[in-house]
């Protein structure tokens, strides 16, 4: 986030860190999990000592947050995003991997929603985004839909949140209540995200001092990573494993060979880099086959197969889930409902957009 001098903010580790209360309406039957108090890090230091101080805080986030100004939110989103995959299986998981993009970068703010204006490169043409995050226009659609019902009330950072939570539910996976009451953020930072995303060439001791910086485990890692059981990969974020692991000019040796020899034919030399495969054997359906794959070798990207062949901490996490997948689910759902409680001390607002700041709305 930058502030008006242009200089990154040096965000404070531990300062104002506070959980949300507890909602008192009442909960489904559903797998729940109790956050643990999130703290952020320094997320990089010297060039930046001058720079204005920011915090981040878990604001007062609850659990049927809507229900006497928009009580049926939560049921509009899902309504979209259940539209929106029935035209587009793939679009459930890219909806999921919006919560992960937003919230690692300054909180769950929906910053990686606004697009780019001449005065700030957006969320959106960062590294790790571009050509690579997609489905803005279902959380479009869902905010849509909001605004015609109850108007200028849900955030689009909550959207995101609860289409997280719903896509995974959508595509066979465990259900959880989501804590709600984000606002959304009067600016972007690319290079914030440039900074923070990890490459699919990231091994699993990157990965970890990573999480780490957000006091996310080594277990949260992996039981995050398994957001990957839907989806699906391009082949220029492999293409290196299959013939030139770490410049030897050789593929990864911790790939199967039947394996590899598929992703060959998916993938060849100079072939077309946006065609993709599967990010497991089932890139449908949310469940623990993602691990199977892994302890098979059949890992997609390199971010994922150093999880099992690089670590062995994180190794013996990907052997549980990948014959319990109870545990799995209910790990999961901790690390997505403590990821969605970082968040900005800095105020924001409820945007009747969510590509667009309301001031820049009233200029036209």
């Amino acid at each position: 986030m930058l502030n008006p001098r242009g200089t990154r903010p040096v965000v404070h580790p531990t300062k104002n860190l506070r959980l949300a209360e507890p909602s008192a309406a009442p909960r489904a039957p559903t797998i729940t999990a109790m956050p643990r108090l999130l703290t952020l890090l320094l997320v990089s230091l010297s060039s930046f000592l001058g720079a204005d101080v920011v915090t981040l805080a878990a604001t007062n986030l609850s659990v049927g947050y809507y229900s006497k100004t928009c009580p049926d939110a939560e049921l509009v989103v899902r309504g979209a995003i259940q539209a929106a995959m029935a035209r587009e299986p793939r679009s459930g998981a890219s909806v999921m991997r919006l919560q992960f993009h937003d919230c690692f970068v300054n909180g769950c703010d929906a910053s990686v929603l606004l697009d780019a204006t001449p005065n700030m490169p957006g969320e959106k043409q960062a590294l790790s985004n571009i050509n690579s995050l997609r489905s803005f226009e279902v959380i479009d659609e869902a905010k849509a839909a909001l605004e015609h019902k109850c108007p200028g009330v849900v955030s689009c950072a909550d959207i995101i949140v609860m289409a997280a939570r719903d896509a995974v539910v959508l595509s066979g996976g465990p259900e959880w209540d989501v804590r709600l009451g984000r606002e959304d953020s009067l600016t972007a930072s690319q290079e914030d995200s440039n900074d923070i995303m990890p490459s699919p060439r990231a091994n699993a001791t990157s990965l970890i001092s990573l999480f780490s910086q957000f006091n996310l485990t080594p277990v949260d890692l992996v039981a995050l990573s398994g957001s990957h059981s839907i989806g699906r990969g391009r082949c220029f974020s492999i293409v290196f494993r299959l013939y030139n692991q770490s410049g030897t000019g050789r593929p990864d040796p911790n790939m199967d060979p039947e394996y590899r020899e598929k992703l060959d034919e998916l993938c060849p030399i100079g072939g077309d880099g946006n065609v993709t495969g599967g990010l497991d054997a089932t890139p449908t359906v949310f469940d623990n086959q993602y691990f199977q794959d892994l302890v098979e070798l059949r890992g997609f990207l390199n971010s994922d197969q150093t999880l099992y062949s690089g670590c062995e901490r994180t190794k013996q996490v990907v052997e549980k889930f990948s014959k319990d997948q109870g545990a799995f689910f209910r790990a999961f759902v901790d690390g997505m409902i403590r990821m969605g409680e970082l968040q900005s001390e800095r105020r924001g607002e409820i945007r009747r957009n969510c590509r667009v700041v309301n001031a820049a709305l009233s200029e036209f």
